[in-house]
């Protein structure tokens, strides 16, 4: 006997086959239909998901990227139509940017009222698609089945992304029959493309030919899950590797050919060795300028070796010599059966200098100060010590994020979520949200300003009613701080507009039921990590930061990658 539902009843069932358990949004008219279904598949007998309920809509697609980050599944955000549909548009941006597989499905005035100005109506579709990775419009119960199932895939495979699901409220309430849709081939979409056999052997043959071969590590690694066919590849090979932000914990910061994070705020001895070497094997990681600085004079003396999942990324930015296009966990391996051993001990003790006299000039003083007010890079590094490398690092935007992808450490895969290509300010309190549900067994430790606290600050409300165990550390001096330091070295320090008046964050927290503790000295540090870390729900630490406090070293803009400044000189 043929069953007949509603396209909301489809909606519940369509994501309960592609193994959805967590779901961020927030209701409102477009979408009551949906909301409604949804009530029978979070209680009694048939209960199949988690929904979180939080404060704004940007906040739900920041969380449905944690959640994703974590743990390597879709994430999935539920949003009305109009301003609840382009409240998600940072998000969707965002995490396109940074390649993070997400469903956004928003509420949507009905069929007969499209193009009318009815009301929060917005045509979603025609704004997300050059942000999103697909985006679709269902007009007909009939195909929400195909259309979630689509959007599962093309979300997840290949190169990960932002999928944006439209959906008319007619298409909620009429009637269909049911059935059940797996999507796994999309004519022209070629998710995961044939691996040249020609191209490995040419990128194996420069690299068994490289005296001073250096590896760039990006997230394509994590989300390729191939953790171990890089530590396979670079071991072989002896080959030392520098890290993409979004990399870092694609290798364990204690693995002895780890040299460090690359980029404008990166490690002194992967910038300047970029700029040596006879070979460059970038591995998941798409030359963003950040980590490039000017390409013109970027590693012109290097033959580079591309591999990457994305064709578009190749000859992007920086020219190819060899491109191996594919998934990183079938060419790496296939490029390591051709490797020779690797000896290039010198070429490795090389990097030691440089790493040294970073850690005179610059680490020394940011993580064991002698005196004065408390500094951003001591507080990451003791809550790094603390944590032992097994914490998931959520950041903001600005110095916080920057002192603490220097600073903290890590052991485990999937360990860093921040906003890297997009930088959204405001992400680090959602993102966590969704990272503690993503990965509920461990410890997720949120750096946050002053600034980006405030921006999504009402999402303390899903915290407050979720008992979300974030510990969420503040690092407060009080400015816009990235913006300050830049206005000080470029700007003549001109401050324009930086200086921000604070509210009470003791109060905040209060109001909100959360466990809170001020530092204002640095012998109160280590005890208040203490008690961070050991309380079972959430935590508000708040460090006051010394004011001036900047991030070092620094590539300024506009210049080469290894023209990194070590002190500040204004």
């Amino acid at each position: 006997m043929k069953e007949t539902i509603t396209g909301a009843e489809a909606l519940m069932r369509s994501l309960c086959a592609e193994g959805v358990r967590t779901i961020f949004g927030y209701p409102g008219g477009a979408i009551m239909p949906v909301y409604d279904a949804l009530y029978d598949y979070t209680r009694g007998e048939r209960k199949a998901f988690d929904h979180i309920l939080v404060r704004h809509e940007q906040g739900a697609v920041h969380a449905a990227q944690g959640y994703a980050r974590v743990s390597g599944e879709v994430g999935v955000c539920l949003v009305t139509s109009g301003p609840g549909a382009t409240n998600t548009l940072t998000g969707v941006a965002d995490a396109m940017m940074d390649s993070t597989p997400i469903v956004v499905i928003a509420g949507q005035v009905g069929v007969g009222a499209l193009g009318t100005d009815a009301f929060q109506e917005v045509d979603l579709v025609g704004v997300s698609q050059p942000i999103s990775k697909w985006s679709y419009q269902i007009r007909r119960p009939e195909d929400v089945a195909w259309a979630v199932s689509r959007a599962f895939f093309i979300a997840r495979s290949g190169r990960p992304g932002p999928v944006v699901l439209d959906f008319p409220k007619n298409a909620q309430t009429n009637m269909t029959e049911w059935k059940p849709q797996h999507i796994d081939f999309v004519r022209s979409y070629v998710p995961f493309p044939k691996v040249s056999e020609q191209c490995v052997r040419e990128a194996a043959d420069i690299i068994n030919h490289a005296e001073k071969p250096l590896a760039l590590v990006g997230q394509g690694v994590e989300l390729g899950n191939a953790h171990n066919e890089l530590i396979e590849f670079l071991e072989k090979g002896d080959i030392p590797a520098g890290r993409t932000m979004l990399g870092l914990s694609a290798l364990p910061s204690d693995h002895p050919l780890n040299v460090g994070m690359l980029g404008m705020h990166g490690n002194l001895a992967p910038n300047v060795k970029e700029q040596e070497c006879d070979v460059i094997i970038a591995i998941g990681m798409r030359f963003s300028d950040r980590v490039t600085g000017r390409t013109d004079t970027y590693a012109r003396q290097a033959k580079v070796i591309h591999l990457d999942i994305d064709k578009s990324e190749i000859d992007k930015n920086v020219k190819t010599d060899v491109a191996v296009v594919g998934d990183c966990k079938v060419t790496l391996p296939a490029i390591t059966r051709l490797l020779r051993k690797g000896n290039h001990r010198e070429w490795r003790e090389s990097f030691l200098p440089l790493a040294q006299k970073e850690r005179e000039r610059v680490i020394e003083r940011a993580v064991h100060p002698a005196d004065g007010p408390l500094l951003m890079g001591e507080v990451v590094n003791a809550v790094a010590e603390a944590t032992k490398g097994e914490a998931v690092l959520v950041t903001d935007v600005g110095q916080n994020q920057l002192f603490a992808c220097r600073y903290f450490r890590f052991k485990r895969r999937r360990s860093v979520v921040s906003s890297g290509g997009l930088g959204t300010m405001g992400f680090a309190i959602p993102a966590a949200i969704g990272a503690s549900f993503g990965a509920p067994d461990r410890t997720i430790c949120a750096f946050m300003g002053d600034g980006g606290l405030q921006m999504c600050i009402q999402e303390l409300g899903t915290i407050m009613e979720q008992q979300t165990p974030v510990k969420m550390v503040l690092l407060n001096n009080n400015y816009l701080g990235n913006v300050r330091q830049w206005q000080d070295m470029f700007f003549d320090r001109r401050k324009s507009f930086t200086r921000m008046l604070n509210p009470r964050y003791e109060k905040i927290a209060q109001a909100y039921g959360i466990a809170y503790r001020c530092v204002l000295d640095r012998a109160d540090l280590p005890a208040a990590i203490d008690e961070m870390l050991a309380a079972k729900g959430p935590f508000l630490l708040e460090c006051a930061i010394l004011e001036e406090d900047d991030v070092l070293p620094i590539t300024p803009p506009g210049m080469s990658v290894d023209e990194m400044m070590l002190d500040i000189q204004c």
